[in-house]
């Protein structure tokens, strides 16, 4: 992770969100080369999920949506997390995430160097050891089993209690301020005398008039536009709704970069069939979700589909299966295949009186459709294909010595950079013609760098390292013969083709 994170900053892939102001944590920049990976992997889901099918259409939803939505959904009653504060190094983390301990065994601090070297950031290594003396006997009389977790980053069993926290952000619409009436009502006295709780539950009121929240997630809005996306496009069931866009959510984040993060872009589809034909659907979106990601991967055995367990669904799902990645620190989710069934359509029609219903025409009958959702992490997609992708290998140098190479092997239709162009000296009318090579990879969409800074083998391993698949080398030989170099970034061969048809070679190897 150390070796991606640091690659991700020197290339520019990924940079830390507001760098220059010390960094605001879990938000991430994509630079230029990150941002194409992210569009790249997002065009390649919609054109399998939606160009290539007859049965699913797209969405762009609004971000900020009516409250009400999220009441009906059942997030703004519970989304929740449990939060927890260590009261040791203070860090601030999940409880439902932290690390579990054996029940009835003792509690101890077992600082691994890991964990020393993240609290060192919080606090001198002086004061750390000095708090660690003074606690020492206080944390040494607490039992594992008094919660049964600790803190992730130094392992101490001393913790606040658990606080419950809403997940998602709240903001105003309108011109008119919610805390005016507050100040108002503080000035004249009104709050003398409140617990604590009364004057929270005045605050709530107040600001919930004309509140509203940034979307936690894509799929509510296609629910909610079900019905207009039905009759204006005449689908007949089973049709999908498909949408790729950011959600945010107010999570709590301890380690794995982009991994989790409180903006991140999701690529979702709804799709609604008739019930009883749902598992079989299901059992489709399973299999259809976890060959997309396998083809594009070089180690397609580190993805796995696991079943939720019973305790595991969500109150609204009948079934769900986790498409999951081998990530460093273990398996994680990548994407959920969830069976949702007629849940989310049915409260909403609950709430909004809207009927939310299809009608068959050749059957003659209503019926509420169900759901079976595959709902995907663009972000996190960026961050399993950098995984999947970084190689280091031995190769031979100039000199015949052997030298590392750090190369990214990114699938072609990935890659930020389809081809560089090097022209292999400054003169000779060599970057001329490299030019206009470069232009003609432009005026046919792919995107094509020149490049002529530094000696060829460094260029090279340059192009390497960010994930280009292939080289074009302009020489003295092609303006001899017009032939041009054609260097593949994972086996090195190198061959020679036509200038003329270099686009066209590219093509092909594009569609391959």
């Amino acid at each position: 992770m150390q070796k991606i994170v640091s690659l991700c900053k020197r290339r520019g892939f990924i940079f830390q969100s507001s760098e220059i102001y010390g960094g605001l944590r879990s938000a991430y920049d994509y630079g230029p080369l990150g941002v194409e990976l992210k569009r790249n992997l997002i065009n390649e889901w919609w054109r399998n999920m939606v160009h290539s099918r007859e049965n699913v259409v797209g969405l762009d939803a609004s971000i900020i949506m009516h409250s009400k939505v999220w009441e009906a959904s059942g997030h703004l009653a519970g989304f929740n997390d449990p939060l927890v504060d260590c009261l040791l190094c203070k860090e601030r983390f999940r409880a439902d995430q932290a690390p579990r301990i054996e029940p009835g065994a003792e509690a101890r601090l077992a600082f691994a160097d890991k964990g020393r070297a993240k609290v060192a950031e919080k606090m001198l290594r002086e004061q750390f050891e000095l708090e660690v003396q003074r606690r020492g006997k206080e944390i040494f009389g607490v039992t594992a089993g008094d919660r049964g977790y600790c803190c992730p980053v130094c392992g101490s069993p001393l913790l606040s209690e658990e606080r419950q926290f809403n997940l998602m952000f709240k903001t105003n619409i309108g011109a008119v301020d919610p805390l005016g009436s507050v100040a108002a009502a503080i000035a004249a006295g009104e709050f003398d005398g409140l617990e604590t709780s009364e004057i929270r539950a005045r605050l709530d009121a107040a600001s919930r008039e004309n509140a509203v929240y940034l979307r936690p997630e894509t799929a509510q809005a296609m629910f909610v536009q079900f019905q207009n996306v039905q009759q204006s496009t005449s689908a007949k069931i089973p049709f999908g709704i498909a949408q790729a866009g950011k959600s945010f959510r107010n999570e709590i984040t301890i380690e794995h970069f982009i991994f989790r993060s409180v903006e991140f872009e999701q690529m979702e589809m709804e799709f609604f069939c008739e019930p009883g034909t749902d598992d079989k659907w299901l059992d489709y979106w399973c299999k259809e979700r976890m060959g997309w990601w396998q083809q594009y991967a070089n180690h397609p055995e580190q993805f796995r589909l696991r079943p939720h367990e019973p305790e595991e669904l969500a109150h609204y799902a009948k079934a769900c299966y986790d498409i999951e990645y081998l990530y460093p620190w273990g398996w994680g989710e990548l994407e959920g295949v969830a069976n949702r069934t007629d849940y989310d359509l049915r409260k909403h029609a609950e709430r909004s009186k809207a009927k939310l219903e299809y009608f068959d025409p050749v059957e003659k009958k209503r019926f509420i459709p169900y759901v079976i959702e595959p709902a995907a992490g663009a972000t996190r997609g960026v961050l399993v294909f950098l995984l999947d992708a970084y190689t280091e290998e031995e190769v031979p140098d100039a000199k015949g010595d052997n030298a590392q190479r750090v190369v990214l092997k990114l699938h072609p239709r990935l890659a930020p950079i389809k081809v560089a162009v090097l022209p292999l000296v400054k003169k000779n009318g060599m970057p001329e013609r490299a030019r206009e090579v470069v232009e003609a990879f432009f005026a046919h969409g792919i995107n094509a760098r020149y490049d002529e800074q530094h000696a060829i083998g460094r260029r090279y391993r340059r192009h390497d390292e960010i994930g280009t698949p292939w080289c074009l080398t302009i020489d003295g030989q092609t303006l001899e013969d017009g032939t041009i170099t054609l260097r593949d970034r994972d086996t090195m061969e190198q061959r020679r083709i036509s200038v003329e048809a270099a686009v066209s070679e590219i093509e092909e190897l594009l569609r391959a």
